[in-house]
């Protein structure tokens, strides 16, 4: 079981009527939009404006792998959090762990993870992380 206190990080959501799936549990694709979500909430709380940084430099993160676990089913209309840390890197990867919990409840729901590349965006490669960009984002 992963610690609630592992995560620095959490971003709410009540889960939609539009979410929910004929079973009555949050559609499988949905998680990926909260976990993207989170990440991009994470990156807000970080001070880091991935949008404008992308502009600027002209280095840009693609998603290269997005895994989800379903542990416990999630319904229409209940609370949860979905908690953020940085994961591993590599020289020009990061790893994004994610889980989902009940508002203030330690029961996992659900994990995941999704594997971002540091892309220069002019010559569609993959580049090296920079250390200080790996600082801020940790």
């Amino acid at each position: 079981m992963i610690p609630r206190t592992d995560f620095p990080f959490f971003f709410p959501f009540r889960v939609r009527y539009a979410e929910v799936d004929a079973q009555g549990v949050v559609f499988n694709a949905h998680y990926l939009t909260y976990f993207d979500t989170a990440v991009t909430e994470y990156l807000r709380w970080r001070g880091y404006n991935i949008w404008q940084q992308a502009a600027v430099s002209g280095f840009d993160f693609h998603t290269v792998k997005s895994v989800v676990e379903y542990r416990a089913p999630i319904q229409f209309d209940d609370e949860i959090e979905v908690g953020v840390r940085l994961g591993s890197h590599g020289r020009s990867s990061l790893t994004w762990e994610l889980a989902i919990f009940h508002q203030g409840d330690d029961k996992v729901l659900t994990t995941g993870e999704v594997v971002w590349v540091y892309v220069d965006m002019a010559a569609h490669k993959a580049a090296r992380i920079p250390e200080e960009l790996l600082t801020q984002l940790g």
